[in-house]
């Protein structure tokens, strides 16, 4: 009986990066929003919260790294990995922290620290990477960006969450 279990959960896992991956996709092939480098909505960060919300952390970092590695094999170059695991651990990890001190209540506002510290992440990497200050000028505009997107994506995955447990 455990052995259906455990491939019943690995199997919706799967479906849940594959789900992650298309929004991706999609996501890449809309024109910027904003003329920032690497501006995005992060609409895949839905499928993040989703299972964050419903599964262990460990199975939210399965489904986040999995879906950062596919996209980066899929859609990127070996330079986009980096910034995307920076930027996706640090989201990662505030959201789960944000998530357990508000008790899995506030999804937006888990969202909008996740938005904040993956822009964070990829500020770090840029850093160590460019070996200059100059790409700090980017954060105060990634900031604001990160509350709104993060808003954004908050609500979409408050919503999909009622949706699912509707469902459920």
């Amino acid at each position: 009986m455990e052995r259906t279990s455990t491939t019943r959960h690995l199997t919706i896992l799967a479906l849940y990066t594959t789900l992650a991956l298309a929004i991706y996709g999609v996501e890449s092939l809309l024109p910027p929003l904003l003329p920032i480098p690497g501006m995005k909505l992060g609409l895949a960060n839905i499928i993040t919260l989703l299972v964050l919300t419903r599964y262990r952390a460990k199975d939210t970092l399965l489904v986040l790294l999995a879906r950062i590695l596919l996209s980066a094999f899929t859609f990127g170059q070996a330079l986009s990995l980096l910034y995307s695991l920076c930027g996706g651990l640090c989201c990662f990890l505030a959201m789960w922290g944000v998530k357990s001190l508000l008790k899995n209540r506030y999804l937006y506002i888990t969202s909008i620290f996740g938005a904040i510290f993956h822009n964070l992440g990829q500020i770090l990497i840029a850093l160590l990477l460019t070996r200059t200050l100059g790409v700090l000028s980017y954060l105060p505009f990634l900031l604001i960006c990160a509350i709104v997107t993060g808003l954004f994506t908050g609500l979409c995955a408050h919503f999909a969450a009622k949706l699912l447990h509707g469902l459920a």
